[in-house]
């Protein structure tokens, strides 16, 4: 039986949901971003930082994070060349704890 999936942390909602591209091609195809990949490339490639930090921001491990980013960027790439509607949605995600400290229980040293 797998693991259960640790949620990702992200800041908040996408402003849209779709990106529809000015001509359709025949059969309307489309792709699904997962809210975490967006968080992804909106932490790596828009605002700029390092990996390590943006998987520390997500509460993932930098592979987690290195694969989160790799599919999302897949996911984009498809839906920008072959012209596909692309879908911000679904996802294993939740809004960080505010107010207080992240504190993480578990064994090892960590954050």
């Amino acid at each position: 039986m797998p693991r259960p999936r640790k949620l990702r942390f992200v800041q908040g909602r996408p402003i849209v949901d779709a990106f529809f591209p000015s001509r359709m091609p025949p059969g309307k195809e489309e792709v699904i971003l997962p809210i975490e990949g967006l968080e992804a490339i909106k932490l790596n490639d828009f605002q700029g930082l390092d990996q390590e930090t943006s998987a520390r921001m997500m509460n993932v491990s930098r592979q987690t994070f290195g694969r989160i980013l790799a599919e999302a960027r897949a996911i984009v790439a498809d839906a920008l060349v072959m012209g596909k509607i692309l879908r911000i949605e679904g996802g294993n995600f939740e809004m960080p704890p505010r107010g207080r400290g992240r504190r993480r229980r578990g064994r090892g040293g960590g954050f």
